[in-house]
């Protein structure tokens, strides 16, 4: 059985495409590594940068949420406390 890292959206944020060389974002509290996508390069995808959540950006975009089933899924985003 592995164990699931778990990723802040600080260390998030670090990879965004710039900062480190991974390329990282973030859906439904799953991160995933989309480095190898020449759809990310810089680190940005159309109006979408990397680094970040991007769960409340999916429902405009072209595509469902099957596109990140092309790419590893690297950990979880940490549940921040929402009461």
């Amino acid at each position: 059985m592995s164990v699931v890292k778990v990723y802040s959206k600080q260390q998030l944020a670090l990879r965004n495409g710039q900062d480190m060389p991974e390329t990282w974002v973030a859906f439904r509290g799953c991160i995933y590594d989309v480095s190898t996508s020449p759809m990310w390069k810089n680190g940005q995808h159309y109006e979408h940068w990397a680094g970040q959540d991007l769960t409340s950006e999916l429902e405009n975009a072209p595509h469902t949420e099957e596109v990140f089933k092309r790419f590893p899924q690297v950990g979880k985003l940490e549940a921040t406390g929402m009461h």
